[in-house]
């Protein structure tokens, strides 16, 4: 784990850096995948190089989210979870701006003026090659250099980071979180993914049964994996356990209802109701199923458990 020193500065803090003493990292950041970490490890070195401090300046809000009205972009990582992960680098800030209607009508110009230049102090900018800024995206890269010299701003735009022909991207990730391909995610994010949430007092389906689960409700706007059961780690107070996840909505049981992630820790015996957990996603076992009785999920669930104790190596109780 990282020192977790990195300073989180929202919007609304007032806060605004000395003329020409920052390098700032620009993008969403969703995932803090692979590509982002380039970026970002771009940016503290150079921001030490040039002895400067290095900010990353992002949004609470996916911009998409605030701008597409009838449309809605799933997010991979809470805000609390990309500022865990930067801490873990030598990040010296992370900006979490409000991104809102006003802001989005904002022409490029003004924000490299009124945002970059003259609130965060930027000496240096560093941003992704598709990066788009100002009023309905007008701002490319290409714009973003030309007002870098204008306003005595130096730009460094990083290429696309490929993994075999695919190039990174938070999109293309959630993609395959969608379709439960949880090894491909994990290969362009760079570590499995998770979900964190409070563990809550469900209907105990899976205790009567003889599995009793976790149950899970992690925030509306986050990305679920598509319905299945999985292969997972759970992380409870700073310890991983071997784990089978499900998600879905019950079937066998007439379930129709929201979806629900429900998380059966192997050899573990405690009540952790009410606790924090975090699930990690390693891979899809197999579809959600409607069986004909509880007898017969009880059977599965038992060769999902025999098949989970083979993957991790380890005795079942």
């Amino acid at each position: 784990m990282g020192s977790l020193k990195v300073k989180t500065i929202f919007g609304n803090d007032g806060v605004k850096f000395n003329r020409r003493s920052t390098a700032v990292g620009l993008g969403n950041f969703d995932g803090l995948h692979v590509g982002h970490m380039v970026l970002v490890n771009a940016l503290i070195n150079e921001a030490r190089m040039s002895g400067l401090e290095s900010v990353v300046y992002t949004f609470t809000k996916h911009p998409e989210n605030i701008i597409r009205k009838n449309l809605f972009t799933p997010l991979l990582t809470t805000v609390g979870k990309r500022i865990q992960i930067l801490g873990e680098t030598r990040l010296d800030h992370v900006f979490f701006d409000e991104f809102d209607e006003d802001f989005s009508r904002m022409e490029p110009e003004a924000f490299v003026k009124d945002i970059l230049a003259d609130r965060l102090g930027a000496c240096v900018v560093v941003a992704g090659f598709n990066y788009r800024f100002g009023y309905m995206g007008r701002g490319d890269s290409e714009l973003l250099k030309e007002l870098g010299k204008k306003y005595g701003i130096r730009v460094i735009i990083i290429p696309a980071v490929r993994i075999g022909p695919e190039i990174v991207s938070s999109t293309a990730i959630r993609g395959y979180v969608l379709k439960g391909d949880m090894e491909k995610a994990a290969l362009l994010l760079g570590r499995y993914y998770s979900i964190m949430g409070k563990v809550l007092d469900g209907k105990r389906v899976g205790r009567k049964i003889g599995f009793p689960t976790a149950n899970l409700r992690p925030e509306d706007y986050l990305i679920l994996p598509g319905n299945g059961v999985y292969l997972t780690k759970t992380l409870y107070e700073g310890v991983l356990y071997n784990s089978v996840t499900n998600v879905g909505v019950n079937p066998t049981f007439g379930e129709t209802g929201a979806i629900s992630v429900e998380t059966h820790i192997l050899n573990f015996g405690k009540d952790i109701y009410e606790s924090n957990i975090e699930v990690f996603f390693l891979k899809k076992l197999r579809d959600e199923v409607k069986f004909g009785s509880g007898g017969e999920l009880s059977a599965q669930i038992s060769l999902d458990i025999k098949t989970a104790t083979e993957y991790f190596g380890q005795t079942s109780q």
